[in-house]
């Protein structure tokens, strides 16, 4: 624990709570990562998360935002302070004349809409789930299945956010536009975004069918009407019965109409499908026999079988995830979503001169269904045109984006025995294919190198952009180091480590109950504050160093003091308040 960490907490703004708790043990969702945080902090305003950002710069600690923890990635994991903002999710003003909603950032995603139901708006699109944090499904472009309608972030049209310096400002596509392409896709690396004003739609009900055809069926209307017959269009292609479920959506005034009951929706088949998962870790050749069983248990023997069912539009897009999962997921253009399918499934079913995939498949057996999910940001939006793309943006400009999901099972959280094998061959045919990785997935065998290849210019971008916000790696991790920041000097790079950035030191396998790896990270402090700060690995003080952070506090205090003095006029649209609040801090600074 940071030494100086109880007379900062005392001294600064001693009215605001820093609700923070030790202890605590943070894992994903799917419980493939956990880690031991320090810190565990649970703000519930504005002030309290601005004197969290202070106080982990003057003791010299990492910060990570975490939600529900949905990606199975290490990129929430560390040793050092984690913050959830569940306690700090107020919706702050709805506009029914031009169909926004302004909401804290902890709030989720179904809360969102539970509340905009009310109003008679509901969300434009939704993933597969709706547990996320509208911070958490922003920052890693979370996106739906449709042609017409692109990722979340289309639909903000301006963000609030915290930055390193404790200041809270407010971008949008045309006030501070390259903060605002930055932050659209974040991966948590800029600060802390703590509002978010969201371009919703009517609310209302969609009728849902699902038809089980043969794989023939998608690839022939692969380029007529597979994917604009309906507003919203996902595919679960069973790649050992060359098959699929096409499951299809449109907007109705019918009524709320229940489908047939499902399979594994229910606990039996629920149970049934996870033992045999787990069977398969120890005969993975059962698993076609399973593919067979199982999808035709809940979707039908024979072609041509379907379901249906009116639901509202925020409960109806909606699956079941079922069981703790690896998942890797590409967006790829979709013109080549044919060939990619083709290549892939020959892969799979032992035909490797015709997948031309330079790996093995002999002796592999895979899960599924492998999702196909598509949407649409080479043309503007109907609901938001003027939305600039993210930098991070992973989708196609020139065309539709195809997205291919090759989810992986962990019955009773065990690996299964194919997934190291298996994704490095499907992340060698994305890349063939011209694909780019979904940030909230599994790619373990795509470089540094060759994401800078995939985004260019619009990486170099994001970075200055974080640079400016963070120069000393606040909100900076292992995850963010090896995946889009420069490769450091002892890596062959020319980048050094940021001051605040915390590293990877080792992960060991958990024990069985809990499963997953647990991770272990630490923090090589260049600087320190007022010579107080630790290393993160327990009270010893790291040298101080003569360095710009004191004064940059000390500026930081004085802001804070004339905001006090100008709370009753301040705006962030204001330009005039915040000039004299600058001249404000610059008189404090010379008393």
């Amino acid at each position: 624990m940071a030494s100086n960490l109880p007379a900062e907490v005392s001294t600064l703004e001693p009215h605001v709570p820093f609700r923070a708790t030790s202890a605590y043990k943070h894992h994903t969702w799917a419980k493939t990562y956990w880690s031991n945080p320090e810190l565990y902090i649970r703000p519930e305003s504005l002030e309290e998360i601005q004197k969290v950002v202070t106080l982990a710069r003057r003791c010299r600690r990492r910060l990570v935002l975490v939600g529900c923890g949905h990606s199975p990635s290490d990129l929430t994991c560390t040793s050092s302070w984690l913050v959830n903002l569940d306690n700090f999710n107020k919706i702050l003003n709805v506009d029914t004349n031009n169909k926004t909603m302004t909401v804290e950032g902890g709030i989720r995603l179904h809360a969102i809409n539970t509340r905009a139901k009310e109003h008679g708006l509901t969300i434009p699109n939704l993933g597969s789930i709706d547990e996320q944090s509208i911070v958490g499904a922003v920052a890693t472009a979370t996106h739906g299945s449709s042609m017409y309608h692109g990722l979340l972030s289309q639909a903000i049209r301006s963000l609030r956010i915290v930055l390193a310096n404790g200041r809270a400002v407010r971008c949008s596509a045309t006030q501070s536009p390259d903060l605002f392409r930055a932050a659209l896709v974040s991966l948590g690396a800029l600060g802390i975004i703590v509002e978010v004003e969201f371009e919703m739609v009517p609310a209302g009900n969609i009728e849902w069918i699902q038809t089980l055809q043969p794989l023939s069926y998608v690839v022939d209307n692969w380029s007529t009407t597979l994917w604009t017959s309906a507003e919203f269009t996902r595919v679960w292609w069973m790649p050992y019965m060359k098959r699929a479920i096409v499951w299809r959506a449109d907007k109705t005034d019918d009524p709320i109409r229940a489908p047939k009951s499902s399979w594994y929706g229910g606990s039996i088949g629920f149970h049934t499908y996870h033992n045999l998962l787990w069977l398969s870790n120890y005969v993975p050749w059962i698993l076609p026999t399973v593919e067979w069983f199982v999808f035709g248990m809940q979707y039908g023997f024979s072609t041509g079988s379907y379901n249906s069912g009116v639901e509202e539009q925020r409960t109806g897009l909606l699956m079941d995830c079922l069981y703790s999962q690896f998942v890797n997921e590409w967006a790829l253009p979709i013109s080549k979503g044919p060939e990619a399918i083709e290549r892939l499934g020959a892969w799979i079913n032992g035909d490797e001169s015709k997948a031309r995939i330079p790996f093995s498949s002999k002796g592999l057996w895979v899960h599924c269904p492998i999702e196909v999910r598509i949407s649409d940001t080479s043309r503007p939006a109907t609901y938001n045109a003027s939305q600039p793309r993210p930098f991070l943006d992973n989708t196609c400009a020139t065309e539709p984006t195809l997205y291919l999901n090759a989810t992986l099972y962990r019955p009773y959280l065990q690996d299964p025995p194919c997934h190291k094998r298996y994704y490095e061959a499907f992340e060698w045919l994305m890349q063939d294919m011209g694909g780019k990785p979904h940030w909230a997935k599994n790619f373990a065998f795509t470089t540094r190198e060759q994401i800078e290849g995939m985004f260019g210019d619009n990486l170099e971008s994001w970075r200055r952009v974080r640079d400016s916000v963070d120069p000393e790696g606040l909100f900076v991790g292992d995850w963010l180091r090896r995946t889009v920041l420069p490769a450091l000097k002892e890596e062959g790079g020319k980048a050094e480590r940021l001051p605040l950035e915390e590293m990877e030191v080792d992960t060991k396998r958990n024990n069985k109950r809990n499963g997953g790896l647990l991770w272990f990270g630490q923090q090589q402090l260049k600087t320190a504050f007022r010579g107080s700060a630790t290393d993160g690995a327990g009270d010893e003080k790291v040298p101080p160093s003569a360095s710009s952070e004191e004064s940059f506090d000390v500026m930081h205090e004085a802001e804070a003091e004339t905001s006090t003095l100008l709370r009753s006029m301040e705006s962030d649209d204001d330009e005039a308040t915040v000039i004299a609040a600058r001249l404000c801090a610059h008189l404090v600074l010379s008393l």
